[in-house]
């Protein structure tokens, strides 16, 4: 699962305003030409213009989306966060007791 908040830039703006239309089914034509399946696009106030949550193969698929996106030239802003499971969060936790991380300096 993928958390990608975006800002559009002013003209993009500007088009959609001359032009209103549902982005829902433009994102949901990237992620699902890459095997994954947008679970919800909104639109938000604050730092960021919107938020939409996708489920993708894999990393690489989900960094081609967000490629081609930030490539399209109608955002100034687009983060990705990978979002982990309780599960994977948990094996993880698991998975670290075996780390033997040492400060810088001790």
């Amino acid at each position: 699962m993928y958390l990608t908040r975006f800002s559009y830039t002013p003209e993009a703006w500007a088009r959609l305003m001359s032009n209103p239309e549902d982005r829902r089914t433009a994102a949901s034509t990237y992620i699902e030409s890459v095997g994954g399946t947008l679970h919800g696009f909104w639109y938000a106030f604050g730092s960021h213009d919107g938020v939409t949550l996708w489920e993708a193969p894999d990393n690489v698929s989900m960094a081609a989306v967000a490629l081609a996106i930030g490539s399209g030239g109608s955002v100034v802003s687009l983060e990705t966060t990978v979002l982990l499971s309780v599960e994977d969060t948990l094996a993880a936790l698991r998975t670290a007791q075996g780390v033997r991380y040492r400060p810088p300096g001790a």
